[in-house]
């Protein structure tokens, strides 16, 4: 079904084509048409976090930034969605256009900003969530005005919101849209906010009687000191886990399209050599309790199978969807669930 429709979407500008694109997936679930859309994978059960995980194949943050599609996402078949990235106030993001697709490369490149009705709407959505078919993350950022001296307070503040709502929290300090944001990577910087959020994250978790993961997404532009420097912090702070990685600022892949000098994020296919060769380096510099979630320019179910290979214990992509639809979901599953049995992928 999703075949008939992706001509349609694509004559459309990209971002106007998200958002019919998510109402429409909503209006499929309300009526109890999504079966159409694809068929829910045989569960292949994934633990992590300490979580129970129906699969391993999740909906990257990005694509339901409100948290306003939760349970039409995990209908679709995903072991789990990610939603946000959400600031602490409502922000409208970057000038439009600031979404482009590059069909010839299965690509995206997009300079959003985090536009988000802020984490209150966030929450006042999900709380209204079933979310019967999986688990839910949820992705928290800074806003754009905030000087990075200060980031800890907006994604504290966020964190004590989203806690009692979500499976596990993802600590987004990698887009490349918010200007100075990847410099809360440096490892002073690093080793301050992560520092500060898992003492929020402790004292929550007695608040609550309950203890949420907490996992922070990395960039695949880092250097390989820069990843060893990740590394040990993340470590040395024993944080829950890792996304690896975000969107990249490289246009090498993508240098002779005619849209490449537009500024943003690069995602899809492209993304795919870059991100995993960092996860995997990653990998074996970061404790082996840590476990990674690989994402980026997953498009096959052996571009999912090759992530576990690098290092990964679960998958997400939110590129793949616009260009595969939902079946990719199954696909995947079905790959790794083939590699765990030792057969090829």
């Amino acid at each position: 079904m999703y075949a008939l429709a992706r001509p349609f979407l694509f004559h459309l500008d990209a971002e106007k084509a998200h958002g019919l694109g998510l109402r429409a997936l909503e209006a499929a679930y309300r009526t109890g048409l999504n079966p159409l859309l694809a068929s829910r994978p045989k569960p292949l059960v994934t633990k992590a976090f300490g979580l129970s995980f129906p699969n391993p194949v999740g909906c990257a943050a990005g694509l339901d930034k409100n948290g306003e599609h939760v349970d039409a996402l995990l209908a679709l078949g995903f072991g789990f969605v990610e939603v946000g990235t959400t600031t602490p106030r409502p922000q409208a993001g970057n000038p439009k256009p600031r979404m482009f697709r590059l069909p010839e490369h299965n690509a995206v490149i997009n300079r959003l900003g985090f536009n988000n009705a802020g984490v209150d709407a966030l929450v006042a959505n999900v709380s209204k969530a079933r979310r019967q078919h999986g688990l839910l993350g949820i992705n928290i950022g800074k806003n754009k005005d905030t000087a990075n001296e200060d980031a800890l307070d907006d994604y504290a503040y966020c964190l004590e919101r989203v806690y009692p709502l979500a499976d596990y929290v993802t600590v987004n300090i990698s887009s490349p849209n918010t200007a100075g944001l990847r410099e809360l990577q440096e490892e002073q910087a690093l080793r301050h906010l992560v520092g500060g959020l898992r003492e929020a994250q402790e004292k929550l978790a007695s608040q609550h009687g309950k203890r949420v993961p907490m996992l922070v997404k990395i960039a695949p532009d880092l250097s390989d000191d820069d990843i060893d420097a990740c590394a040990r912090v993340l470590s040395d702070m024993q944080v829950d886990g890792v996304v690896a990685t975000n969107t990249t600022v490289d246009r090498l892949p993508v240098e002779h399209h005619r849209l490449a000098k537009e500024t943003g994020g690069l995602s899809g296919q492209p993304l795919y050599g870059k991100s995993t060769a960092v996860m995997r380096r990653l990998r074996a510099r970061l404790a082996d309790s840590i476990p990674i979630v690989g994402v980026g320019g997953i498009l096959s179910g052996a571009d999912a199978a090759g992530k576990i290979t690098a290092g990964a214990l679960m998958v997400q992509f939110y590129t793949g969807l616009i260009y595969r639809g939902p079946d990719l979901i199954g696909e995947c599953v079905d790959a790794i669930r083939r590699r765990r049995e030792g057969g090829p992928a």
